[in-house]
């Protein structure tokens, strides 16, 4: 049985034609009544799927030292926009402000501000941030004026993106279309006006939100100073292939079936984020693997001094989630680092 949403999606194609990924993405995640991030809470383990801050309190601990370094940096302002990108459940922010509490300064400067649009992940944070003041909006460009400091967890592999196939006839767009018997599928739309050589069977992708998002914030960090901190799961340097996924209570999916239903993500392309902050004026640090900056950030001395009030189960636990934070087979390659900084920002910690 068709959920509603795909009856939605299956009839705009019938009167409109085929859509591309990009607006087949937007409407699963964000249709305001069925859209995946709009009607529940898909963190955790009854959920589908686990983010780093849910593994261990040490990853959103490294963040927040890392973020109190930068404001040091930035020549401890009194007030300014402490910035998450995406919170899901703030346990990120909660572990990140816990590790920086013995500053009273930074607390005391700090305006928490979350960028999210789901309902349900709202009420979510706040009774996270009970002991907080949260401002909460919709989109980057309703952040508050003032300096800031970014954090962005798997935010960007959740953006829309396009996808091109070099057939034997050229570049085409890759899109959503029906099939003989009504049932989403893929098909190649018109031409590409793409001049890139690649072998037939090729497939290359584009994220123009995640660009626009990193031209916003470029704007905000040049105009009151600041950084911002991306962690993702991606790749750092041009590269083709489709790395279009589903995640379904932990297993990976056809992104066509369950419209709304399911997770929809790719992975992200570093060198194109990093290009579009440098034209903007921003200083790029990175991209490293997650594995270097959290060890860089002094994550096994975190995880000793956990350790040594730990029960056993506890110090397996520790150590469990510190292989799967730093493992490559794990997390630790696949998922990179990246800082975006004003170009007063001489050292950037963690690199």
């Amino acid at each position: 049985m068709a959920s509603p949403l795909e009856d939605i999606i299956r009839n705009r194609i019938q009167m409109s034609g085929a859509i591309n990924i990009a607006q087949y993405m937007d409407l699963c995640l964000s249709h305001p009544d069925w859209g995946y991030y709009q009607k529940q809470d898909p963190f955790g383990s009854g959920g589908d799927f686990i983010t780093a801050p849910e593994i261990s309190q040490m990853f959103g601990e490294m963040i927040g030292i890392w973020a109190l370094s930068v404001w040091q940096q930035m020549g401890s302002p009194d007030v300014f926009n402490l910035v998450e990108l995406g919170p899901g459940r703030s346990t990120l922010m909660l572990d990140a402000l816990r590790a920086a509490k013995n500053n009273d300064a930074f607390i005391g400067a700090a305006r928490i501000c979350l960028v999210e649009t789901s309902p349900c992940l709202k009420k979510r944070q706040l009774q996270t941030l009970k002991d907080y003041h949260v401002h909460q909006v919709r989109d980057v460009k309703d952040i508050p004026d003032g300096p800031v400091i970014v954090i962005a967890n798997e935010f960007f592999d959740a953006l829309p993106i396009r996808q091109f196939e070099k057939t034997v006839d050229g570049w085409r767009e890759r899109m959503v279309g029906l099939d003989e018997k009504g049932h989403l599928c893929f098909q190649n739309g018109a031409d590409a006006s793409i001049h890139m050589a690649a072998k037939t069977g090729s497939v290359m992708e584009t994220s123009e939100a995640g660009i626009g998002v990193i031209r916003d914030l470029s704007q905000r960090i040049n105009t009151f100073s600041g950084a911002a901190l991306i962690i993702d799961y991606g790749y750092s340097g041009p590269a083709f292939g489709d790395t279009f996924q589903a995640l379904y209570r932990h297993r990976f999916e056809n992104p066509l079936i369950r419209p709304g239903d399911q997770d929809l993500t790719a992975h992200v392309d570093f060198s194109g984020l990093k290009t579009a902050a440098e034209k903007a004026g921003i200083k790029v640090t990175g991209p490293v693997t997650q594995s270097a900056f959290l060890s860089a950030m002094g994550i096994q001395a975190r995880a000793q001094m956990l350790r040594s009030n730990a029960t056993m189960q506890q110090k397996k636990d520790i150590q469990s989630a510190l292989e799967r934070l730093l493992d490559p087979e794990q997390m630790g390659d696949l998922f990179k680092v990246m800082a975006m900084t004003d170009q007063n920002i001489r050292t950037v910690a963690g690199f």
